[in-house]
């Protein structure tokens, strides 16, 4: 008699799933600061205070929205600090809100940095990804390598979505592989399935 095999999504299915979204917004980030840089160069230089002197330029609440691949993005932040000789541009407080047919992606942070050279992307301090479909991811550093095609985190994260929760020290997501692993010290812990 073959044993019967369950239905339900199981962790591989959902990292798989969490992976490949993340991925797919920090894309839309890389996106929008490349786009946020462009624009920059044509918005007015403002008076530099001593905290961001060694700024080439300063972009007060740089607001970016546009449309790309049919999908909507929208990215604000506090401030955007280029750094030419770096080749780096600093974002503060980053919202990046993307809206897909189905459903919203929302990734904040408290800082962040766009490399413009390779369009790597790091965002730092209180990082919460949400969907409307009820994914939630948390950490304190993601990053995004887009010749690799690749989301990490080598700080703990944590995610949630209907229940499932799901911690581990560490998070590496190839999007070329389609392979997402939480390392580390991981736990899980899944909903009572109703009736049991």
């Amino acid at each position: 008699m073959e044993p019967v095999k369950s239905r339900q999504p199981g962790v591989r299915d959902i990292r798989r799933v969490a992976g490949a979204i993340l991925a797919g917004v920090l894309l839309f980030v890389v996106i929008v600061a490349v786009t946020l840089v462009v624009r920059s160069r044509m918005v007015e230089v403002e008076s530099l205070g001593p905290a961001t002197a060694s700024a080439d330029l300063r972009i007060k609440e740089p607001e970016v929205e546009e449309v790309s691949g049919g999908v909507k993005w929208r990215l604000k932040a506090a401030q955007a600090l280029v750094f030419e000789g770096e080749g780096r541009t600093a974002l503060e407080r980053i919202s990046v809100q993307v809206f897909e047919r189905d459903r919203i992606w929302t990734i904040v942070g408290d800082e962040g940095d766009l490399f413009q050279e390779t369009g790597n992307v790091e965002l730092r301090r209180n990082v919460v990804l949400t969907a409307s479909d009820g994914l939630r991811l948390e950490t304190s550093v993601l990053r995004w390598q887009g010749v690799e095609k690749r989301l990490w985190t080598d700080a703990p994260v944590k995610m949630t979505r209907d229940g499932t929760v799901a911690d581990g020290t560490a998070l590496d997501v190839r999007m070329r592989d389609e392979m997402t692993t939480l390392a580390g010290r991981v736990h899980a812990t899944f909903p009572k399935a109703p009736g049991r």
